[in-house]
């Protein structure tokens, strides 16, 4: 690793203002909007308008088998990995169908001493349909109606959004400048740095780190540039993910909020067990059937 990493050290004087041409990324914590305000009022129990799907075989999923394209023994340089990150993600958005995952979702109001955990099961189906279905909450309802709501709801907006790529990690939205290599839970990585060309709600600046042999996205860390309500004041985050067969997929997202209010927020989101159905998309046989009123209803 440290032949490895004396390697890519030789790239780091030749390779600046690097483009990425496209990525969507998701910032799902400017659902913080507003959390523990009050000033959007909430359908009984925070409803969440997701469309509700129904598996043929939701029991008869398992875990990815497919093979990843073969990763390269030595490491590829900057450019390459931005190249290969832009396949990957166009590849992984005409291919993947639909999945099945368990989501943790833990959140601290430090100066009000609050917090609550929530665990749910999450079905994605190919395009737009996202379900969650709970499975236990432990904490302050507080927390859970006006922050882990409003997190979810952000999500399946989010996804629903015809306008969801004026976020992406592209040369439009971006300023993108190779910043070196390091190392990320052990494995090398390069690194950009990110700075937006407009002050748009969901764009941050901050860092992005790619695997230095297979050009797959390892984390994204900064700050929103603006933030969706004038009660936050700044947002910090860290999103770290994970490869699954030929896929990347999100594995923790750890925020820090400052709030004009309730003051210092934490979330962690932890999503894992990632499954894959057997039978997707043709499983599902029902959609937008009713809005989700039982995600948060009491356990």
């Amino acid at each position: 690793m440290t032949c490895a990493l004396a390697m890519l050290l030789s790239h780091r004087g030749r390779y600046k203002k690097l483009k990425v041409s496209s990525v969507a990324i998701c910032i799902v914590l400017a659902a913080l909007t507003g959390a523990a305000i009050g000033q959007v009022p909430l359908p009984s129990e925070c409803q969440l308008r997701c469309s509700l799907v129904v598996w043929r075989t939701v029991a008869n999923t398992v875990p990815y088998t497919l093979f990843a394209e073969p990763v390269s023994p030595f490491p590829i340089t900057p450019e390459t990995a931005l190249q290969v990150f832009e396949r990957g993600n166009e590849r992984q958005a005409a291919e993947l169908r639909g999945y099945t995952a368990t989501t943790l979702i833990t959140v601290e109001l430090l100066d009000m001493s609050q917090r609550g955990e929530f665990e749910l099961q999450r079905v994605y189906v190919a395009p737009k349909t996202l379900q969650f279905t709970p499975v236990r909450f432990t904490g302050d309802n507080f927390v859970k109606n006006n922050v882990i709501a409003r997190l979810l709801q952000s999500e399946v907006d989010h996804l629903q959004n015809p306008q969801q790529f004026a976020t992406a990690v592209n040369e439009a939205n971006y300023k993108i400048t190779y910043a070196g290599t390091t190392q990320v839970d052990g494995r090398i990585v390069h690194a950009y740095q990110l700075k937006p060309r407009k002050r748009r709600l969901g764009l941050f600046e901050g860092r992005m780190f790619l695997d230095a042999f297979n050009g797959n996205l390892v984390r994204n860390e900064g700050r929103l540039v603006q933030t969706p309500s004038f009660v936050l004041k700044k947002v910090e985050f860290t999103q770290d993910y994970m490869d699954i067969g030929p896929f990347t997929f999100l594995k923790h997202t750890h925020s820090v909020a400052s709030t004009r209010l309730v003051g210092r927020t934490t979330v962690d989101v932890y999503n894992s067990d990632y499954r894959f159905p057997s039978a997707a998309p043709d499983a599902v046989v029902g959609r937008a059937l009713a809005p989700a009123d039982e995600i948060l209803q009491e356990h």
